[in-house]
């Protein structure tokens, strides 16, 4: 394949970040949450809102208080707990299981050691997490330790569709490496990108009922 062929995808993606920016403003990128936090919110979070995804953190942490009493309560009391997250019955086990594979890896609650971790690294080490997967991994490492990961969401996905940046029949699994190599390989670029394309789809796609009336 010639090295260049993919020059005018990788101009258009420049031009959509420079757009997306420009309306939306560029953030900086510094750490919002400790990253067992982020971790752990955001395999919540999974088809839930944000709001919903918050009060499944703050009762949890509320009844238990710490990383080792989540991993040691007893399932149906966690499930209970998370109960404002969808599926909590699936994440409350794959939530504990991750604790006790951090704790028995490190000795401690933390995944602070993966700021020393090439990204590439550092990713793999979080996706062999039960109910840790891309978008996740990918989240916490550009999040928390500023690495250059770009995560792919509902919105980002589907904006990349719609606007030919990428092809109607990627995943977003494949999304996760196609559209990091489309722009600079910076941390910054990839944080402002992903929080743009967010605002952006929250703003003007829609689906279901709301396509349907738009579409009268």
């Amino acid at each position: 394949m010639d090295p260049g062929s993919d020059r005018p995808l990788r101009a258009k993606a420049w031009e959509v970040y420079q757009r997306l920016v420009a309306a939306y403003g560029a953030l900086p990128l510094k750490p919002r949450r400790e990253p067992m936090h982020e971790l752990v919110s955001t395999m919540l979070s999974h088809r839930t809102t944000e709001q919903e995804e918050a009060r499944a953190y703050r009762r949890m942490w509320d009844r238990f208080g710490s990383w080792e009493a989540i991993r040691d309560a007893p399932r149906d009391a966690l499930i209970d707990a998370i109960a404002p997250a969808t599926f909590a019955e699936a994440k409350a086990p794959n939530v504990q299981e991750a604790l006790r594979r951090i704790i028995d890896a490190r000795g401690a609650p933390s995944i602070d050691f993966l700021a020393d971790l090439p990204t590439p690294e550092a990713l793999a080490w979080l996706m062999a997490l039960p109910g840790v997967g891309v978008k996740t991994a990918s989240l916490v490492l550009l999040f928390c330790f500023g690495k250059p990961a770009l995560p792919v969401d509902t919105h980002v996905h589907r904006v990349s569709q719609r606007l030919g940046l990428i092809g109607p029949k990627v995943s977003a699994q494949k999304a996760h490496e196609a559209l990091p190599a489309l722009l600079p390989h910076k941390a910054e670029v990839y944080f402002n990108f992903h929080k743009a394309m967010l605002r952006h789809g929250q703003r003007v796609c829609v689906w279901g009922r709301r396509a349907a009336r738009a579409a009268r």
